[in-house]
């Protein structure tokens, strides 16, 4: 059997670090096992769902590496939840109720008073052909509920066990408890079809076999897999990963702009970098950067992945990022730092990627080899002058820098930070940076001597 996945995203925001590490767990599944991965547009909320979310997921999704067999969007799928409502409305599982959200409301209230579980009494059905028709002759349109099969609330001839049990791909033996759930609405009054329903249809048609997300769709799963059996189909596995916060601890929100994927790409982070790190964060393996999706779906094991939160570190990020660039080939790159206007080719590159944690700061560096440069601080105009007099003939290699500064130190006496700091600060206008015995023939006798007087 070819395991199939998915990412089921709603376009209602942009997708998120969170976000993407689910997609990345299914993605890398399928990768691991030569299955497929379908990219799935939960978009049947119509007054939230926006076209411009669909084109950014996808554009964040590429960005990352992903890419997918198959593209469904719910919203043009209408005609399938049609069908399998009425089948479902067919075998009596499926029930029209007409209770108000006020009405429900107070029923609600009136069991914790009683010290009740504070779920549906399936009022509804014993609800008689004339007591709906009077119902609707006011004007009332039905939502409607799904049975679930192993409630034993309100009126249920045939109770069965109570507990939904599966052996979860990441956290073991679970089990759900759906006797202390209210009936699901599955439709809504004005028609439309609730995310739990089109899901389970979806992934049935589908085909789906592996489903792997956040652990607070537990409970739903559970939920999902009796809508499953009235649909008269095997349920997919789960595996449910534990969610990832941030900082302060609370769980990421899509609205969280600087955590969405947009926002990182945006702020110069490799696409490598943002996936090592969804996709290893919360797992035993260390996190470290990988140069290619097909690296990081050799280490998939969802064996690995923790229970535990997975808290995020924008932090740790930047420093993975930074460590991914200092790895990276001139070859890599150079398509990019052409087009930053970067010239310099292998020999620029090697001088500064140790120094870089956003590739876009070669830009600075190059302009600090081939540019002008500011004056910073006070300058010793004599030491200086001295300098440029020591400075040898070119041509120059690694060994320049070695040989002038100790024909400076014996002309002045300076030596250490008195030495070399202020060589540094005239010759690139920052404090720390690259080795100057690489940057030094970078930047050419020319301008060593324009900078130094």
């Amino acid at each position: 059997m070819t395991p199939i996945v998915r990412f089921a995203p709603s376009p209602t925001g942009l997708i998120h670090i969170g976000n993407v590490r689910t997609a990345l767990l299914n993605y890398l599944f399928a990768k691991k096992s030569g299955g497929k991965f379908i990219l799935r547009f939960d978009d049947t909320d119509s007054e939230r769902s926006r076209e411009e979310y669909v084109e950014a997921i996808r554009e964040d999704l590429r960005w990352l590496g992903l890419d997918w067999d198959d593209e469904v969007r719910q919203s043009r799928r209408l005609e399938l939840y049609d069908a399998a409502s009425q089948k479902l409305k067919a075998r009596g599982v499926l029930y029209p109720c007409y209770e108000t959200p006020d009405e429900l409301d107070r029923r609600r209230r009136r069991q914790l008073a009683r010290g009740l579980p504070p779920i549906y009494d399936r009022a509804a059905l014993a609800l008689g052909a004339d007591e709906r028709a009077a119902y609707e002759a006011e004007g009332r349109k039905p939502h409607w509920r799904f049975r679930l099969r192993n409630s034993g609330n309100g009126p249920d001839p045939s109770p069965q066990q109570t507990l939904v049990q599966w052996d979860d791909l990441i956290r073991g033996p679970v089990s759900v408890d759906l006797g202390s759930l209210s009936d699901p609405v599955l439709i809504r009054e004005d028609g439309s079809y609730l995310y739990t329903f089109c899901s389970v249809v979806d992934d049935a048609d589908l085909k789906i076999t592996h489903i792997v997300r956040g652990e607070d769709h537990v409970t739903n799963t559970g939920v999902q897999v009796a809508l499953f059996e009235a649909l008269g189909c095997n349920a997919p596995e789960f595996g449910h990963h534990s969610l990832l916060v941030g900082a302060d601890g609370k769980v990421l929100s899509k609205r969280l702009g600087d955590l969405s994927i947009a926002g990182m790409r945006e702020d110069g982070l490799e696409p490598m970098a943002v996936a090592s790190h969804a996709a290893l964060i919360g797992t035993s393996d260390a996190i470290e950067p990988h140069r290619s999706l097909e690296s990081l779906a050799a280490l998939y094991d969802p064996a690995k992945i923790s229970t535990a939160p997975a808290r995020f570190d924008p932090q740790e990020l930047a420093g993975l990022n930074a460590k991914l660039l200092h790895g990276l080939d001139y070859s890599e790159v150079a398509g990019r730092l052409d087009a930053l206007g970067v010239g310099g080719g292998d020999a620029f590159w090697l001088a500064v990627r140790g120094n870089l944690e956003r590739l876009s700061e070669a830009a600075g560096w190059w302009q600090v080899v081939s540019g002008d440069i500011e004056p910073v601080g006070e300058r010793d105009a004599e030491f200086l002058k001295a300098a440029g007099e020591e400075l040898p003939a070119e041509p120059w290699d690694g060994d320049t820098w070695g040989a002038w500064t100790a024909a400076v130190k014996s002309r002045t006496g300076a030596k250490g930070r008195a030495l070399f700091h202020p060589l540094r600060l005239a010759l690139t206008g920052r404090d720390k940076g690259p080795e100057l015995n690489v940057l030094l023939p970078l930047i050419g006798r020319e301008r060593v001597l324009k900078r130094l007087g």
